[in-house]
């Protein structure tokens, strides 16, 4: 402070020879300089790395930022993190236009193979993965809902051999991060106040979702608090938003600690191996591109990957761990052979579903004029403009599949307040990749028509995937198969969750607008008789939608576990120096959107480093 003082100081003595006028333009940017400083929301400072930190984290998504913020709280650590992309910009910030993000340059723009049994109504049969290529990785383009998953699904972990990662050791971790600031939350044991993650409601919404919750209870579900006690049941959506604008974890974790003068952060920094000794297998480095320069960083006590469930097993096969054969395959020494990208587990949901409305309720692009609209967002934070991503309403409901105690839903119902082509196929189709037909035949039809959304999604599938390399070329994107719905118990439960999600949209609450189902076929699909079991698994397979859930892919276990790549304090297994901490540890995938579980996973990752390292 003295310093700016001082500088402020010399520049009006300069003024005075120069004219007095200028006196109020420097006060004006000596003012600026101070609140920029102090603004727990300002943007992070792009700093060029040293040689060495005693830490280094690789990514700075939903999990990285977590670690990269705890571990500077010991100010005698100093933490490097590298992220791939830049800092997010002003349209990240908005809920509504997390659309829009998807096929830019903070886009991965990922597709997985090709496949005939799934994504067979969009291009060369290819679902589209978007991860996040920005500082706060995916939770800067998701659509923000804030869902922990299901307690019985962390039991289940510790079941598998990972002791302390049962339900009741992961919720204090899910508390700290959060600042839940719905009032009728405040005093629930299952919530958190003053956390870093700020919690909320949209502030606008439309009347569909009270049709939606209210229907949901006729059907004989609670409206509930699906992150309290029990998860069955139907809930206005949470999200992770902040005075009607996006919270992602870079906002939430790295804006507010950017000054600590032990870390520091390098973006559009590509890490592209870890440097392991080849006989102790101690990891000691990362090797990474900035702007188009190969450089190496090394680190004196341990290496974090929190490069997400594609990036993290890419890194790790990179750098010579992974399964032997593959590795010697692609022309990479192989160091330690471990299952790494296998295991690959996403949530999967079937779109398409779609109801129209005789009142102007939904979401319809012409409807809303931009000016008003967008000054309405800017000036009150309210208004449309605030919606989670389109995405109004959540439940959990239990399918004649689903575990018998009723506490263990297999299907997710998203509500949305609009249809693929509510916005006149702008934005929509092209994310999708809907191939032309489609679209023309099915959605072209009711482009700017009041409608609304049901997606069922399939919370545990059964199907394994793989991530692989391509070749040893690190910016080569690697191969994607996920292998939707290659088990036939997937397509059952998702059929009988879309005769759930009919009887929803069936109910009392929804006739005030007139709702009904748009009865246009499938144009691969018109063979079978219209929402007959035969034509709902024809949906289900041509309108496959990942929920961007993907994870498993470095999986947690004990070391007697042959898929198991970390430990229970997800450290690589045979290897020092090095842990994985972010979706890919998942056993198995939460019941439930994954963005509130993997920062709980940094959450407890960090703890436990400096659990080993104080502790020493």
């Amino acid at each position: 402070m003295a310093i700016h003082v001082l500088l402020a100081s010399s520049a009006l003595k300069t003024v005075s020879v120069t004219g007095l006028w200028l006196i109020p333009l420097l006060l004006g940017a000596f003012t600026y300089h101070n609140y920029n400083s102090y603004d727990p929301e300002a943007k992070v400072h792009d700093k060029e790395p040293r040689k060495e930190y005693d830490f280094i984290v690789v990514g700075g998504g939903s999990a990285g930022a977590v670690v990269a913020n705890r571990l500077t709280e010991i100010s005698g650590w100093n933490v490097l993190l590298l992220e791939t992309g830049p800092d997010e910009n002003e349209i990240t910030d908005v809920p509504s236009l997390a659309g829009y993000l998807q096929l830019t340059k903070l886009d991965w723009q990922y597709k997985t193979e090709p496949t005939e049994y799934a994504c067979l109504g969009f291009k060369k049969h290819r679902c589209s993965w978007p991860r996040g290529k920005v500082l706060g990785g995916s939770s800067a383009l998701n659509y923000m809902i804030y869902v922990r998953g299901n307690r019985l699904d962390f039991d289940h972990w510790e079941s598998l051999g990972n002791p302390g990662w049962s339900y009741e050791n992961v919720l204090p971790y899910f508390k700290k991060s959060e600042d839940n600031r719905n009032p009728y939350l405040s005093n629930n044991k299952y919530h958190g106040r003053g956390g870093y993650l700020t919690v909320q409601e949209a502030p606008w919404r439309t009347p569909l979702v009270a049709a939606f919750v209210e229907s949901g209870v006729e059907l004989g579900y609670e409206n509930r608090d699906i992150n309290g006690e029990v998860q069955t049941g139907f809930m206005i959506a949470q999200g992770t938003i902040r005075r009607g604008s996006r919270c992602s974890t870079a906002k939430a974790f790295l804006r507010p600690v950017r000054t600590r003068p032990n870390l520091d952060i390098s973006l559009n920094s590509q890490a592209t191996r870890v440097l392991i000794n080849p006989v102790t297998l101690k990891a000691f480095g990362v090797e990474y591109v900035k702007h188009g320069v190969k450089k190496v960083v090394y680190a004196r006590k341990e290496i974090i990957l929190s490069a997400g469930a594609i990036n993290s097993p890419q890194i790790l096969m990179l750098s010579g761990i992974g399964p032997k054969d593959h590795l010697r395959n692609v022309g990479i020494r192989v160091l330690k052979d471990l299952p790494v990208g296998e295991n690959l587990q996403d949530h999967l949901g079937v779109g398409g579903l779609t109801f129209l409305v005789d009142k102007p309720v939904s979401i319809v692009q012409n409807r809303f004029q931009a000016f008003p609209v967008t000054m309405n967002y800017v000036v009150n934070e309210r208004g449309p403009m605030t919606v989670l991503g389109g995405l109004e309403g959540v439940a959990f409901v239990n399918t004649k599949y689903a575990n018998s105690s009723g506490l263990w839903p297999d299907i997710q119902f998203h509500m949305a307040p609009a249809s693929f082509s509510s916005d006149n196929g702008q934005i929509v189709r092209k994310i999708l990749g809907l191939t032309d037909e489609l679209y023309d035949t099915v959605f072209k039809p009711i482009a700017n028509k009041d409608a609304w959304t049901i997606m069922p999604l399939l919370l545990r599938p059964n199907t394994r995937g793989y991530v692989r390399l391509k070749s040893s070329n690190p910016f080569d994107y690697p191969i994607m198969n996920p292998k939707y719905l290659e088990d036939s118990l997937d397509v059952k439960r998702l059929v009988e969750g879309i005769k759930i999600a009919m009887q929803v949209a069936n109910g009392t609450p929804f006739k005030q607008f007139g709702s009904r189902l748009y009865m246009k076929p499938l144009p691969n699909c018109k063979k079978y008789t219209f929402m007959s079991d035969e034509y709902i698994e024809c949906q289900v397979r041509t309108i496959t939608m990942t929920i961007y859930h993907q994870s498993g892919t470095a999986k947690m276990g004990p070391s007697w576990d042959p898929g198991a790549v970390v430990d229970p304090k997800l450290r690589v297994h045979g290897v020092e120096g090095l842990r994985v901490i972010d979706a890919s540890i998942m056993p198995t995938i939460v019941s439930g959107n994954t963005n509130a579980a993997v920062i709980m996973i940094g959450e407890k990752g960090s703890d436990m480093i400096k659990q080993d390292w104080l502790n020493r």
